[in-house]
C-alpha cells in the first residue's frame, strides 16, 4: 500500500517549485493533491502535469491572506472529497533588502503572506481536521528564520514566526491526533537560484558541509515522511534540510 493512499492534501504555493515537488512526490504515494495558488493558468498546468501521470489532482485558486478564500477553498474540498488529511502551508514570498532601506509596504507584504497566510491557513483547516480528529500540518519555514540573513530582515522575521506558531499549533490540537511540524530548507535549486552566477552559487556550497545545494526532491521527500504515519509521533518540530549548513 502506498504512503498516503487515500489521504487528501491541500499544498499552497503548489503550482511550481518546491510546492509542485511537494504535490508529485505526494500523488506518487497514492494521495489526492490539491494545488492551492494564485493564478488559474499556472494552477491547469500543474494539475495537467499529475493528471497526465494518472495522479489524482485538482486546483483551487486560494490567496492565503484572504481569510474568506481559504475558508470557502476548504469547505469545497472538505465536501468533494470528504476529508483535508494533510495541509502544507508552503506558499511565501521574498521582498529583499536591508533593514535601512526597506520599505514597510515590503515588511508588511512578507509578513502577511508568508506568517499571517500560515495562520489563516492553519485557523481554517483546523475545524475540519479537529472534527475529523485527525492530520497533519506542515509548515514552510527557513534555515533563514533560524539563523538570520543580510537583506532578509523581513523574511526572517516571517519564516521565525513560522516556526514558533509550529509549536503553539502542536500543543494546541495533539490532543486530537492533529500533528504540526516545521520544514526549514536550506539552498535549494529552484527557478529563482537558476538565474543565479555559477560562481555565487560555488560560494553558497563552499558554506555547505555536503558542498552542494539541494533539490526540491530533497525537502518533498521529508514533507513526504511527515506527512506519512511513519512520523505519527513527530510533532511540533522544526527539521532541516540544508546539507549540514547549521548544526
Amino acid at each position: 500500500m502506498k504512503r498516503l493512499e487515500n489521504k487528501v492534501a491541500v499544498i499552497t504555493g503548489s503550482a511550481r517549485g518546491i510546492g509542485f515537488s511537494i504535490a508529485e512526490r505526494f500523488a506518487e504515494e497514492g494521495a489526492t493533491v490539491i494545488i492551492a495558488d494564485l493564478n488559474q493558468e499556472i494552477i491547469d498546468t500543474a494539475v495537467n502535469n499529475l493528471l497526465k501521470k494518472s495522479y489524482k489532482a485538482a486546483g483551487c485558486i486560494m490567496n492565503v491572506t484572504d481569510a474568506k478564500n481559504v475558508e470557502d477553498c476548504f469547505k469545497s474540498i472538505s465536501k468533494e472529497y470528504g476529508s483535508i488529511d494533510i495541509l502544507v502551508n508552503n506558499a511565501g514570498i521574498t521582498k529583499d533588502n536591508l533593514i535601512m532601506r526597506m520599505k514597510e509596504s515590503d515588511w508588511d507584504a512578507v509578513i502577511n503572506v508568508n506568517l499571517k497566510g500560515t495562520f489563516i491557513c492553519t485557523q481554517k483547516v483546523s475545524r475540519i481536521m479537529l472534527n475529523q480528529k485527525y492530520g497533519s500540518i506542515i509548515n514552510m519555514a527557513s534555515v533563514i528564520g533560524i539563523m538570520g540573513n543580510l537583506g532578509q530582515a523581513n523574511y526572517a522575521a516571517s519564516k521565525g514566526g513560522v516556526i514558533a506558531l509550529t509549536k503553539s499549533t502542536a500543543k494546541e490540537f495533539a490532543s486530537r491526533n492533529i500533528r504540526c511540524n516545521a520544514v526549514a530548507p536550506g539552498f535549494i535549486e529552484t527557478e529563482m537560484t537558476a538565474t543565479l552566477d555559477e560562481k555565487i552559487i560555488e560560494e553558497y556550497a563552499k558554506a555547505i558541509p555536503l558542498k552542494r545545494m539541494g533539490k526540491t526532491l530533497d525537502v518533498a521527500n521529508l514533507c513526504l515522511f511527515l506527512a506519512s504515519d511513519e512520523a505519527c509521533y513527530i510533532t511540533g518540530q522544526t527539521l532541516n534540510v540544508d546539507g549540514g549548513l547549521i548544526m
